[in-house]
């Protein structure tokens, strides 16, 4: 552990080390499995040189082909390259061309904090992908009844995650939902689940196990310029006039 985290916040690094075990777990393999499909797919609409992935779990890299450079930051876990603090990246203001904040809300105890470092190192134009446990499916209700580290996760509702975005000048570009099967099935049950996984993912039923948001920085300073309204001149009709004749005009 490096001389920085060793002077972290016990809670925050004892927080760390147990959402790391339970990813390591069956179920947290097969809810990572399962979200790094829909990553790979939402990335490779992104372009850029450089993307910053951040997660309370080891050993498991995102390589996006049209990105140059992937780095891994956050807590003392094998596969972090920057160790560091939720609440400090040490990374510049608009640093990366994309951001993969997955799971990092669910396991924080600052989601507003980290969020607002995850969206600053985003450049503008560039995008921010968020993934989270989906507090409306099996997977949030589980959670409920879990005696692992699993019962100390978050579960924001993706609506009010992106009201966050909103207030921090993204857009929100998309919504998308996934792994419809229930957590703690054996491999042979995800097998005869498979039918059901595809249907669910086809209609994108908001009870999947995790959410993804995808969103955009906007752009500072450039707003659409709205054209001035020119009103049309109406043309100029002769007004009928009295006649006034001289001797009414003496009297």
């Amino acid at each position: 552990m490096s001389e920085s985290c060793a002077k972290s916040d016990e809670r925050w690094l004892s927080l760390m080390d147990n959402a790391s075990a339970w990813f390591a777990g069956p179920s947290g393999r097969q809810l990572l499995e399962h979200e790094q499909l829909v990553i790979n797919q939402q990335l490779s609409r992104c372009f850029g040189s450089y993307l910053v992935h951040y997660g309370p779990f080891a050993n498991t890299a995102i390589e996006p082909q049209k990105i140059k450079r992937s780095v891994r930051l956050g807590p003392p876990l094998a596969g972090v390259e920057i160790i560091c603090e939720e609440q400090s990246w040490p990374i510049g203001e608009h640093a990366a061309d994309v951001v993969v904040l997955q799971h990092g809300l669910d396991f924080s105890l600052s989601p507003h904090a980290l969020l607002r470092e995850a969206a600053r190192s985003v450049r503008p134009g560039g995008h921010l992908l968020i993934v989270g446990i989906n507090p409306w499916s099996a997977w949030g209700a589980t959670r409920l009844l879990s005696r692992k580290a699993f019962r100390h996760a978050r579960c924001i509702r993706p609506t009010r995650v992106g009201d966050w975005l909103n207030l921090l000048g993204f857009s929100l570009e998309k919504r998308q939902f996934g792994c419809y099967c229930p957590p703690l099935s054996s491999s042979q049950w995800r097998a005869r689940l498979s039918g059901l996984e595809n249907a669910a993912q086809r209609s994108q039923l908001p009870t999947g196990g995790f959410y993804l948001l995808v969103a955009r920085k906007l752009m500072v300073g450039l707003r659409p310029v709205r054209q001035s309204r020119r009103e049309r001149m109406g043309q100029l009709l002769p007004m009928p006039v009295a006649k006034v004749s001289r001797r009414d005009a003496e009297q």
